[in-house]
């Protein structure tokens, strides 16, 4: 067992550098880039926590980890109790381990982040994790008494299931209804392989699952039930909504509809959810990368995901273009650095205005135009501007648009008593998550807009709290 030191000792152990596929091979396959801290890295990143006394960065976590107390176990080597630590406050640490902006978050509140870089928060959680799976450590069973009631959680993305299993723990219990026919929402629908293993998400899923939690695929709530058909006949006590934002937008400019044009939910769902990078052995196609220039609009992390993608695809070019700079881009930048180190190249201050098409309607080439930077607009950046007289035309032969989404009207539509906000997403009070009908709650990115895996697993255990104490006597 490593003796903790001094802490003048602590604060010369460097941070420790994540393992990683060598560049021009991952940019080839679809195995996971980054290859996890070995036992010797996290106790000695571990040793780098000074153990504070008001520990700052447990006011990063949105799901309230006890950041400090996990790390003294590791560097006592007790991997498998720093991992039942840190599942107190978060049942989906092999996935926030690798998905989650540990570096705007947790590790930027770090007291030795400015000085000496800050403890390395995200690859140990994901270490403990890991290891954790590795020994086959089975969930531990809910220890609360069986309240007799059922809660119904729709959606099983990241607010879902973290809902999902703090309600079963509370001694609910609790039906996950998801619309597509495998489990995790964006987590296996969004996010690549290489960034992501599925096989991740699944045990996470199959975890919960041995806990009690009752999951039933390709049920639309909205369509195959309605939120009050689970309510009045089926016997739910409550719902959960935490449908993502799944609706994606476009950039309403001329030759959208050409074939060759996907936005980045069709491209990245094709690939990961339906395997069509496998064609044909699996059919779900999509048109062929293989020495295309493929062009993506967008500068976060799912315009990062859809290129590199596109890149181990077999594109000749897989560019991303974005029409601020780098500087504002609101990918993760350890994204930013990959992607430039698999060979995506990178157009800054430049966007498209016309999407170009031959006489069978497919794409062959983009006007852009370029731009310069502004005063800030309300996102805080500095606005793009167009350059008058900047227009060029690039050849391209697949376009993939990654701008945002939005929400899917289907519940709106089906429950008009559940208040939505000017841009179709669901009211609900930042505290209890309780929207405007009774016994109702919403959570994730249906309520705030596309936003991080760790911020919606903090909607869903706000909203398992706001559940449990309506459930328990609380008025509405």
């Amino acid at each position: 067992m490593a003796e903790l030191l001094p802490i003048k000792e602590r604060t010369k152990i460097s941070r420790q550098s994540m393992p990683e596929q060598v560049a021009l091979e991952r940019a080839h396959n679809f195995e996971e880039v980054n290859l996890g801290l070995t036992p010797e890295q996290a106790v000695l990143d571990a040793q780098r926590c000074l153990q504070c006394k008001k520990p700052t960065c447990m006011d990063g976590c949105p799901v309230e980890v006890k950041i400090t107390d996990f790390l003294e176990l590791v560097v006592k080597e007790d991997f498998l109790g720093a991992a039942k630590k840190i599942k107190e406050d978060n049942m989906l640490p092999a996935i926030c381990g690798r998905v989650c902006p540990q570096e705007t978050q947790c590790e930027v509140q770090c007291k030795i982040a400015k000085n000496f870089g800050a403890v390395s928060i995200g690859r140990l959680e994901r270490f403990v994790a890991d290891y954790e799976m590795a020994k086959g450590v089975a969930p531990e069973k809910p220890k609360a008494k069986k309240l007799g009631k059922k809660v119904a959680v729709v959606g099983s993305g990241p607010a879902g299931l973290s809902c999902a299993g703090d309600l079963i723990n509370l001694g609910y219990d609790v039906t996950v209804f998801e619309a597509l026919h495998e489990l995790g929402g964006v987590l296996v629908y969004g996010i690549p392989e290489f960034r992501l293993p599925k096989e991740i998400v699944r045990k996470e899923v199959d975890n919960l699952r041995k806990m009690g939690v009752e999951f039933k695929t390709n049920v639309v709530i909205g369509a195959t039930y309605t939120i009050d058909e689970l309510m009045q006949e089926e016997g739910f006590s409550a719902v959960f909504v935490a449908v993502g934002a799944g609706l994606p937008w476009f950039m309403n400019i001329p030759g959208e509809a050409l074939a060759g044009v996907y936005s980045a939910n069709e491209f990245l769902t094709r690939v990961n959810l339906m395997k069509a990078y496998k064609f044909p052995d699996y059919d779900s196609p999509i048109l062929s990368c293989v020495d295309k220039n493929v062009a993506v609009f967008g500068g976060g992390n799912v315009a990062m995901d859809a290129v590199r993608t596109a890149l181990r695809l077999g594109a000749k070019a897989a560019t991303i273009y974005y029409r601020r700079s780098e500087a504002e881009m609101p990918a993760r930048e350890e994204e930013i650095h990959h992607a430039k180190d698999e060979g995506v190249k990178f157009e800054m201050l430049t966007t498209p205005i016309e999407l170009l098409g031959d006489e069978n309607e497919r794409l062959h080439s983009m006007k852009c135009i370029r731009m310069e930077l502004g005063e800030p607009d309300a996102s805080g950046r500095r606005r793009p501007v167009p350059i008058e007289g900047s227009e060029y035309v690039v050849p391209i032969d697949i376009a993939v648009v990654s701008i945002g989404n939005g929400s899917n009207p289907l519940i709106s539509q089906t429950s008009p008593d559940i208040d939505t906000n000017k841009w179709g997403n669901i009211v609900a009070d930042e505290e209890t998550m309780k929207t405007s009908k009774k016994g109702v709650f919403a959570g994730g990115d249906i309520v705030t807009g596309g936003a991080t895996v760790i911020l919606a697993m903090g909607a869903g255990r706000k909203a398992a709290r706001g559940i449990h104490e309506f459930l328990t006597g609380g008025s509405w």
